[in-house]
């Protein structure tokens, strides 16, 4: 992917010599990972030396430098990490929640410690900047607290029968083997959400990571396998199979994966639910958000401005719940776009390595997300649009660090459109694109957002009750995430998040998302000697 900018020190493929200002080797040394040749991407209860030649490489997206190669498993070891984890499973089910809970409070203590390297991995691998990158790793921690609660509150509610002497109640129990496909934006935080309640749940989880962030899979799992061999606990209860779309159709297929959980781009979530529904296998799938905010004239100005910037730019645009569409009531259409612009003047002096103090703008993560980012800028423009600030490769003259010579550096950009009917702005472009729309009246803008296939998160900018109650209300927005005076991004786990429409309707990490990692049952005890019939009926 960046072999034009790798300097190969001999035919081994030994890691380039990190440009970056983070001491690399003393970090991995920390984490784990050994660089020396190829790192074992397969885990099942041991690190599996693959006897696969092929390899994945994983770069620094700043700067170009390869940070390691990593084994990929042959279809053998695919095998048997599947019926690694189906075993393990049976071991953990009869472990009783709350014991189970200890030790995911043991798993969550062992990150803690790790938390800043974990981060600083995921700004190395990903692109974040250090903030994000420290965020995300607690999120993982965050849903291990909740999780952590769960463990003692797992069950269903007891229910009234209408029969005589009969009791009746819904049973939670565990699923078996959840496959966690998960995308490069989120290279921690997401397996940690599905990890932490299918888990708390009595599941085993088989990990395949997006292709480009190997590393942080494999640092994480080291982490939490060394905890479960200390409670003596198989370590296939936490599986990872590093490799590209072959392994997870695999899991897909196989009948032993009880759920999968997959993160990534609408037509490869369409495909796996449409193979999973062929195996009546569920799902959890989180896909494309093309996430909208409106801004009416009676909004608090500075508050929108702050909000916007911040969801449209952070992660240089490349979360789920980045806001792309923006819809601005007409009156302050003018003063709010001039705003936005000098706030993004502003935002893009910060562009430079995540890694370093007050960047708040990183790369894109890949060559490929930078041709995608370039096609957009060319389509607004063919479909009428205006670039009013961006839409270009950032000049090498503008670079902050001569080690950014290697990276994936574009400029975020505003474009304005006289009405929301383009295509370009009805698909996710995942890059910091903001197509800026006027509109007249809050019902106008509520259709806007409701337009598009996708409907994960939202937002509306008003000190108008009236209107907050529509917007958030049955007229109201049709995504999964609704905010009000906040950011379409930066949702907190204590909720469950996820999308409706062609995002999947799928949900995960708070709220009752947990309910997703059990197999439920109605059960009824009949505790008297009679024949109990329901809805009067007889049988004598």
């Amino acid at each position: 992917m960046y072999g034009s900018v790798l300097t190969w020190s001999d035919n081994q493929g030994t890691p380039t010599t990190p440009q970056s200002s983070v001491d690399v080797p003393a970090l991995f040394r920390r984490l784990g990972l050994n660089t020396d040749s190829a790192i074992s991407g397969t885990y099942n209860g041991q690190w599996i030396t693959s006897s696969s030649k092929d390899t994945l490489e994983s770069y620094n997206p700043s700067t170009g430098d390869l940070l390691a190669r990593v084994q990929v498993p042959t279809s053998e070891d695919v095998e048997s990490t599947i019926s690694a984890a189906k075993a393990a499973q049976l071991v953990l089910r009869k472990i009783p929640a709350p014991q189970r809970g200890h030790i995911l409070r043991d798993i969550r203590t062992a990150l803690a410690e790790h938390v800043d390297d974990l981060g600083m991995l995921i700004t190395l691998e990903m692109g974040k900047v250090k903030s994000e990158g420290r965020g995300e790793v607690v999120e993982f921690l965050d849903v291990a607290d909740i999780a952590l609660g769960l463990s003692r509150q797992i069950g269903g509610v007891v229910l009234p029968s209408e029969r005589n002497k009969h009791f009746m109640t819904e049973v939670a129990n565990p699923l078996g083997v959840v496959g966690v496909i998960s995308a490069f934006n989120f290279p921690i935080a997401v397996f940690g959400w599905n990890f932490s309640l299918a888990f708390i749940c009595g599941n085993a989880s088989i990990w395949k990571p997006a292709e480009t962030t190997p590393l942080c899979a494999i640092a994480t799992t080291r982490i939490i396998t060394s905890v479960l061999e200390k409670h003596n606990l198989p370590g296939a209860l936490c599986s990872l199979l590093v490799d590209g779309g072959n392994v997870g159709a695999k899991l897909v297929e196989d009948p032993r994966v009880d759920l999968i959980s997959f993160t990534g781009s609408e037509a490869r979530g369409r495909d796996v639910g449409m193979e999973c529904a062929k195996k009546f296998k569920q799902t959890i799938l989180e896909l494309g958000g093309n996430n909208a905010g409106i801004v009416m004239a009676d909004a608090n100005i500075s508050l929108a401005l702050r909000n916007i910037t911040f969801s449209a730019l952070g992660t240089c645009g490349q979360r789920c719940t980045s806001n792309r569409r923006l819809f601005i009531q007409r009156p302050i259409l003018e003063s709010f776009t001039t705003s936005l612009v000098s706030a993004y003047e502003s935002a893009s002096k910060r562009i430079g390595l995540p890694e370093k103090e007050g960047t708040l703008i990183g790369p894109l993560h890949s060559a490929r997300s930078v041709d995608a980012y370039l096609a957009a800028i060319e389509a607004v423009k063919a479909q009428g649009g205006r670039v009013l600030f961006g839409g270009r490769k950032l000049e090498e003259s503008e670079y902050t660090d001569k080690a950014m010579r290697g990276g994936q550096w574009i400029l975020p950009t505003i474009c304005q459109f006289d009405n929301a009917d383009v295509e370009i702005m009805k698909k996710e472009t995942f890059a910091p694109i903001l197509y800026v729309v006027p509109f007249d009246t809050l019902e106008e803008g509520i259709a806007l957002n409701n337009g598009v296939e996708q409907g994960l998160s939202s937002v509306l900018y008003t000190q108008d009750i009236s209107a907050l109650f529509q917007w958030i209300g049955a007229e109201g927005s049709d995504c999964g995430i609704i905010n009000v005076n906040g950011s379409t991004s930066g949702a907190e786990v204590g909720g469950r998040f996820g999308g409706n429409k062609s995002t999947g309707w799928g949900r995960e990490s708070g709220g009752d998302a947990w309910k997703q990692y059990c197999r439920w049952a109605s059960v009824t005890v009949n505790w008297s000697n009679e024949v109990g019939l329901a809805q009067g009926v007889t049988f004598d």
